[in-house]
């Protein structure tokens, strides 16, 4: 089972960028999320999408960030908008195909498989 994530760019403060994830066994998940890491940051979680589109957004990217999925495509988005200097990370798609009761969507012990992640880069 692998995940390949694309689309991360270099984009000016205010623009927007748009995140591939396309997993190779896509109908073998319950839920897919992106979380991110900054130099010299921790992990942390930017939104979820389960099976039947419910969504959750980290604070921080509310409003800002769309995550979508396409069932036929067999892939999932992350739409960034109105960029900030502080969204430069590298961006991670994980996936929950082992379903695990009790955690949030965004916590990371949900997922199981992760991809090798794609540079957001945000400047002014």
């Amino acid at each position: 089972f692998q995940l390949q994530e694309s689309g991360g760019d270099s984009a000016q403060t205010g623009g927007s960028l748009r995140l591939s994830c396309a997993p190779n066994g896509y109908y073998g998940v319950f839920c897919m999320a992106w979380f991110r890491q900054a130099p010299g940051m921790e992990r942390e979680a930017v939104a979820s999408i389960d099976t039947v589109g419910t969504t959750t957004y980290a604070d921080s990217v509310k409003g800002r960030f769309t995550i979508s999925k396409d069932d036929d495509k067999k892939t999932v988005y992350l739409y960034l908008n109105t960029l900030k200097a502080e969204d430069t990370a590298i961006y991670y798609c994980a996936a929950e195909r082992f379903q695990t009761a009790g955690l949030e969507p965004l916590d990371q012990r949900r997922y199981d498989y992760w991809g090798q992640g794609t540079q957001v880069t945000v400047s002014s």
